[in-house]
């Protein structure tokens, strides 16, 4: 440890210390003001924030706040890092996915910056048949191959090794993951007739002749898709691996073969913290696991920016989450890191689109220096107890797991898509409520947008667990608003009727303003009622002004034609005033019940 010279220059020097509970009474004179009033940890406790899986993210963290050693890179617990060095060589393994035939796009991507291709092959995406055809020019010793080909995994990896043997490849040269996922593939489809035995005969060939090569990837992205919480992935990531040394220890791998044969895969999302955690914990409980089945290792990590959180409407706004992701992501350890593309969403990606998303991770490697860091967010007070806190969360769904037989057992009895489904239902509720907003969707719509058209993508596979979005409430009521402007030549409209002074309504005219667009409903604030073509209103002003004129006002537009009242605050008595809209209501259940009394299918 480097030891500063006695300068003379101690900072902060001419300060005295400041104590935690100098810090909570400072909060609680905050609350106080805001009519609350609660004193030491309780109002410290105010200011959290609850997470799901039972976590809170609380508003100071000390060198109080204790977690367990995370030890050091590349050592168990691999808390740190799965590697010494971490990203320091080189940065992360830039992997981009590819789901069409498009030879050119693979090229392209190959010559400016991706260092790894994920294709997805089979009948969910590039026909085996094509794969030569595909790969053509690609130099196979040095750019990594991984493939994702559900039922069509064993003739998909079979291709692959024919054309390293036809293309001269040394076996000790071909790297990447022949992609069977048995499990995630029957989370994906519902379809659980996938024979074992092909895998492990891969797993074996891989163990035997091509070190480089990986034959299985445990994808938690089915997880995080259709719904669950970073605990669930996590507890889902890690039956389905110990599911798989079973499987492969059973067929005559050693343990040490077997996990050395298995890549996890991750969603990384805009909740950068979240999301460094999970990788980190990730880490840890896979070590744990290993280190209980005789061959303590590490964890290989492909993080993969989250489809949950790509929008559909103004999707320029995913370039900024999937960057967001893609940090947390670095930060976190992963050793490849696939950004989908803004418009994954709409269809097949651009070529604008490709190249945004391979950029953004050399922006972080190459002038970020993101990578020139082991472990960035290591010592944190804060990251350091999330990671042991999500930990713990993550390993209690994976003891529910095997309790109840492990996760086949899990997936065909449905029990996991009902906890999933459950963690889901709440977060749809904050959806709904805009208590997570989604910008560009539920917050600061564009009404005025052209919608991006692409290509239809290949169909992903469905007939198992559902695939959700966080903008699908909102997109539901976008697309009637849509067919209602095809079919008149005009939007729903609202009109915001403002009480008194700029000062007074303001607030509450931009509030109702944003919450209506959301829904797909024109918002009219220039003129008289009469004029405005619309059927509804929204009073918006001030609570005094409220109390002296929004009774009287309300009356006078139902006797001029208005069909609904609205008003922007909190529910009041006013005679006439059919509804309220306020920050935290259920703006979806507004909004739909508005479009339904207007006509809009």
């Amino acid at each position: 440890m480097t030891v500063l010279p006695d300068d003379g220059l101690s900072l902060a020097a001419e300060f005295p210390d400041a104590t935690h509970e100098q810090w909570q009474r400072l909060v609680e004179g905050v609350l106080r003001k805001s009519g609350k009033e609660v004193s030491g940890a309780a109002a410290e406790d105010a200011l959290s924030t609850t997470l799901e899986d039972g976590l809170r993210a609380r508003p100071l963290y000390t060198a109080d706040d204790s977690a367990p050693d995370p030890g050091l890179p590349g050592f168990a617990p691999f808390v740190r890092g799965g590697r010494p060095e971490g990203n320091t060589l080189g940065g992360w393994d830039v992997r981009q996915q590819h789901t069409a035939a498009d030879g050119a796009a693979v090229l392209g991507d190959l010559e400016n910056g991706v260092t790894s291709l994920w294709l997805v092959a089979g009948a969910d995406g590039i026909p085996v048949s094509s794969l030569d055809r595909v790969l053509d020019g690609v130099y196979l010793d040095l750019a990594p191959v991984v493939l994702d080909a559900g039922r069509d995994v064993e003739p998909a990896a079979r291709e692959l090794l024919r054309l390293y043997q036809e293309r001269g490849v040394a076996k000790e040269a071909a790297r990447g993951n022949l992609g069977a996922d048995p499990l995630g593939h029957e989370a994906r489809t519902g379809d659980g007739g996938l024979d074992f035995a092909p895998v492990a005969a891969l797993a074996g060939l891989c163990a035997e002749e091509y070190p480089g090569l990986r034959a299985l990837t445990v994808d938690a992205l089915a997880y995080h898709e259709a719904g669950g919480s970073a605990a669930q992935e996590l507890g889902s990531s890690l039956a389905t691996g110990v599911a798989y040394l079973r499987e492969l220890t059973e067929a005559g791998l050693s343990v040490q073969q077997a996990v050395a044969q298995l890549e996890f895969r991750y969603a990384a999302t805009a909740d950068q913290f979240l999301t460094i955690a999970k990788l980190r914990a990730a880490r840890r409980l896979w070590a744990r696991v290993t280190e209980v089945c005789g061959a303590p290792g590490g964890q290989v990590q492909h993080a993969v920016t989250s489809p949950v959180m790509m929008s559909r409407r103004d999707p320029w706004v995913n370039m900024l989450r999937t960057t967001v992701a893609t940090l947390a992501a670095g930060v976190g350890g992963a050793d490849a890191v696939t950004v989908l593309p803004f418009d994954h969403a709409l269809g097949l990606p651009d070529a604008f689109a490709r190249r945004i998303a391979r950029n953004t991770s050399t922006i972080l490697v190459e002038e970020s220096h993101l990578s020139r860091v082991i472990d960035p967010a290591g010592g944190s007070w804060y990251v350091e107890r999330l990671t042991d806190e999500l930990a713990h969360a993550g390993w209690e769904f994976f003891q529910w797991i095997e309790r109840e037989g492990g996760q086949a057992a899990v997936l065909r009895s449905g029990r996991l898509g009902q906890d999933l489904a459950r963690t889901w239902e709440a977060r749809s509720a904050k959806l709904a409520e805009r208590r997570e907003p989604v910008t560009g969707v539920s917050e600061f719509p564009n009404l005025a947008e052209r919608l991006v058209e692409r290509a239809p993508a290949p169909v992903p596979p469905s007939g198992g667990l559902p695939r959700v979005r966080r903008d699908e409430a909102f997109e539901v009521l976008r697309a009637r608003s849509d067919a209602h402007l095809a079919a008149t030549g005009s939007r729903p409209r609202i009109f915001l009727a403002a009480l008194g002074p700029a000062a007074a309504h303001t607030a509450r005219l931009t509030f109702a303003s944003n919450l209506f667009q959301a829904g797909g409903i024109e918002p009219v604030t220039e003129g008289a009622f009469e004029d405005s073509g619309a059927t509804e209103v929204c009073l918006c002003s001030s609570d005094t002004l409220y109390e002296e004129r929004a009774a009287e006002v309300a009356g006078e537009l139902k006797t001029t034609g208005a069909g609904h009242v609205f008003l922007a605050g909190r529910p009041g008595q006013y005679p006439d005033v059919d509804a309220y809209v306020f920050a935290g209501c259920d703006a979806v259940a507004v909004l739909s019940a508005t479009l339904d009394r207007m006509g809009v299918s």
